[in-house]
């Protein structure tokens, strides 16, 4: 009987080769598109999920209370790691993780004849202990105990040593100032691991080398903990809560909380909202979730819609069926059996477009992933998603078919309920309905990126390129400033502690007169050089930049417009404030700037001189059109001052792009799900409209014998087709409007949802379906009526 089965559904898919192909197609893109979501989705969920002590591991985080308001943020105190370790019993392990170099840039080390740059933190002693990196060799208890102590990647111990064991207890030069002994080299880290690193530094230089960390007023890197098995997370929880007013007073206007996140989670929950955490990159993933599953339906509600429609045609085969003694279930079963062949080769075309637009994918997503064929999981879920979508959508046409009775369908009485027809038109609705949602938000989406990327920042950041200062231009920077400073392809120099679009350092030492004793505020801070101003191409609104014309520079302060109005200065310029143990005057006061991604509001920014910070981004402000010019001769000085450093830069606009990469990435998938949504609605469209003409060919026949023109006969046709279209425009706005209000709602800076950008897109579909419709229209409407009446 099986067999009997299999050979009427391969006959049948064989007979209707139309309708075979467009319901194939459609289910093998549907398919696809969910199963590289699929493995996106799991890529994602897998991150840092590899830790054999995960459910004991934590990342400390600080919500802070000040000024009406309150957030939060991963910044911690330097000593917090080893203070926890000490004094709560349930921490087993502790450990502080800071960069070793500005983040987006490397640090410069020397071995032998080997000169080069790697990424990498300072960790405290317990870190592997706590976290499932591999050490290849060397102990994880002692690796970094001892200072100047480094462990290395694999990587790292070949392209300086030439292997794993001859980089053991050898010395490396890092930064050409100290000499580290490699204490251990560890496996490469996986893709799926948040920390991506080469070496690891021991934090007890770290510690030496910042005199800050001893403050517990000031933050800067990461605590991570691990609890003991036994521990009780809530109780813990409350022990640390006020952990750092063990070692500083309390402020009736500032209150910091310490509180506990489970570090496998983080990376899918990172953002804060009012002090808690809410989302992160969990919404993406969400997202695209959802959306795999609605194109799928989409898919699915094509061969739905279809194979109702086709029922005339399979109507008398069922009565034959029924007269000769078939019961339904078997009728059923034959049914969902032909779905089931026919999603098994939809299954079959999408692993292997699949496989092929992997390296696509990948590139566009900036992930590593590759189909498990190694492994059973991935087989049970495609046969899994071969049942569910072979059943989902062959499940309505076998009741339905099944259900036919003989004695009508024998006698060519074959009339579609109007339940039948609504539930067919309410999928049509259904599949636009999702097509104009991601229409909609394929523009928004558009219009939010273009507006980040083309906004006034208010500094130019077309022709600013950013250099680390390391080497030799830590003591040289004047120099290097001087003789840069001679080129005609550069009109401008500075430096800062950071850069321009990443202050990350904050400061509540802030005071000046006639504050309220009570109140701090955080303060953005950035150390800088003298020309600042000009060479960011700020705009002053009092005052002037700092300059090497005045003297006593060194003890002034520049404050953006946020600033001064927090702190409510009328006359600003020639003002007294404190900040910490420096006490000056204010100088200059510049407009509001970004430093931060569009996500964030601009805070108050105070601004000092330090022409001899020995860290961070040297600016320059090329001439307009000569960059290339500039970076050869930023070069050439480069290796004259700094031979031992290879040279390296990044352009402004560059910097400021990566702030954005996960939009990026959902504007790019958001536009490629949107196409598919659209094309597989088409695709169930025209052949509906295909199998309409054909069922109207007599009708149209004798509407042409009677007079009626093309025009006439296509608008007919069309019509039908196109009110599901509006109906689903009704829809699908609101919900289209409500979603993207709530993904712009986490741009502090965004566009405003205007009437158009829904009109274009519900006039986009409609002209979609119009020319798909059309075309079969005009076809039935050019036959010729003799052809179609003859068997009359």
């Amino acid at each position: 009987m099986i067999k009997n089965y299999f050979k009427t559904a391969w006959r049948n898919l064989l007979r209707n080769k139309a309708f075979s192909i467009i319901n194939i197609s459609g289910l093998a893109l549907g398919l696809t598109c969910s199963l590289m979501i699929m493995l996106w989705v799991e890529d994602e969920r897998s991150v840092d999920r590899f830790h054999r002590n995960g459910k004991q591991l934590f990342q400390v985080y600080e919500r802070n209370h000040y000024d009406g308001k309150v957030d939060a943020s991963y910044t911690t105190q330097g000593l917090l790691a080893q203070e926890l370790k000490r004094v709560v019993p349930e921490v087993q392990y502790a450990s502080g993780l800071e960069y070793a170099a500005p983040p987006g840039t490397q640090n410069n080390f020397e071995a032998g004849a080997k000169v080069g740059k790697m990424s990498g933190m300072f960790a405290g002693a317990d870190f592997f202990k706590m976290f499932s990196y591999p050490l290849l060799t060397g102990k994880a208890e002692t690796s970094l105990n001892a200072p100047r102590g480094i462990a290395i990647s694999r990587r790292m111990a070949e392209y300086f040593f030439g292997g794993v064991d001859q980089a053991m207890d050898k010395t490396i030069r890092f930064e050409n100032k100290e000499d580290l002994l490699v204490t251990a080299v560890f496996e490469n880290l996986p893709a799926n691991s948040s920390q991506q690193f080469d070496f690891l530094r021991s934090w007890s230089d770290f510690v030496a080398q910042n005199d800050w960390v001893n403050n517990w007023g000031n933050t800067s890197p990461a605590t991570f903990i691990q609890l003991r098995a036994d521990a009780d997370v809530s109780n813990t929880g409350a022990k640390i809560k006020d952990f750092i007013y063990r070692y500083q007073e309390k402020s009736a206007g500032f209150y910091t909380e310490l509180l506990l996140q489970s570090y496998p989670e983080k990376y899918l929950h990172s953002s804060f909202k009012n002090g808690y955490v809410d989302g992160g990159r969990i919404e993406y993933v969400r997202l695209f979730s959802i959306v795999a599953v609605f194109i799928l339906l989409i898919a699915c509600i094509n061969f739905m819609n279809l194979a109702t429609a086709r029922s005339a045609k399979r109507a008398k085969e069922v009565g034959v069926r029924k007269v000769i003694g078939a019961k339904r279930s078997a009728l059923i079963i034959q049914f969902a059996g032909e779905a089931l062949l026919l999603t098994f080769f939809s299954v079959m075309i999408a692993i292997l477009l699949a496989v092929l637009l992997l390296p696509v994918f990948n590139n566009l997503t900036g992930k590593s992933l590759a189909a498990p064929v190694d492994q059973p999981v991935f087989y049970a879920t495609i046969i899994g998603l071969m049942l569910v979508t072979g059943l989902v959508a062959g499940s309505y046409p076998a009741f339905f078919l099944s259900s036919l009775k003989p004695v009508s369908v024998l006698k060519g009485k074959l009339k579609f309920t109007w339940s039948s027809i609504f539930l067919r038109k309410g999928l049509v609705v259904f599949q636009f309905s999702l097509s104009i949602i991601l229409i909609v938000g394929m523009i928004i989406i558009y219009r939010q990126m273009k507006y980040v990327q083309t906004k006034n920042l208010g500094y130019n950041r077309d022709n600013l390129i950013y250099l680390p200062i390391e080497g030799e231009l830590l003591k040289n920077y004047g120099l290097f400033k001087e003789q840069v400073g001679k080129e005609a392809s550069i009109t401008a120099i500075s430096k800062m502690r950071n850069s321009p679009t990443f202050i990350e350092h904050h400061t509540g030492s802030i005071e000046w007169p006639g504050k309220d004793p009570n109140q701090r505020v955080s303060f953005a801070d950035a150390v800088v050089g003298y020309d600042f101003v000009s060479t960011m191409k700020l705009k002053l609104k009092e005052g002037r930049d700092f300059s090497k014309d005045f003297g006593n520079d060194s003890t002034s302060f520049i404050l953006n417009e946020t600033a001064v109005k927090k702190i409510g200065f009328k006359d600003p310029i020639g003002q007294p404030v404190v900040w910490g143990n420096r006490k000056g005057t204010v100088i200059g006061v510049v407009e509001d700037f970004h430093f931060n991604s569009m996500h964030e509001d601009i805070e108050p920014l105070i601004i000092r001189l330090d022409e001899n910070w020995n860290w961070g981004t040297i600016l320059v402000r090329t001439t307009a059109g000569e960059t290339h010019q500039a970076i050869a001769s930023l070069e050439k000085i480069w290796k004259s001052l700094n031979p031992k450093f290879p040279f390296s830069y990044q352009f402004s606009d560059a910097e400021y792009v990566k702030l954005y990469k996960s939009e990026q990435v959902v504007s790019k998938l958001t536009n490629i799900f949107a196409f598919l949504a659209v094309f597989i609605s088409c695709l169930g469209l025209f052949g509906l409209a295909t199998f309409t003409a054909e069922q109207r060919n007599k009708e149209i026949g004798v509407r042409k014998v009677l007079g009626a023109s093309v025009p006439n006969i296509v608008s007919l046709l069309s019509a039908n087709f196109l009110k599901p279209v509006l109906i689903a425009m009704l829809i699908a706005f609101p919900v289209a409007w409500y979603s993207m209000n709530k993904w712009l709602a986490d741009f502090a800076y965004k566009i405003n949802m205007e009437w158009w950008m829904f009109a274009l897109a519900g006039l986009l579909i409609l002209a979609i379906a119009l020319l798909t419709v059309c075309y079969q229209s005009i076809k039935a409407a050019l036959i010729n009526p003799v052809k179609s009446l003859r068997t009359e």
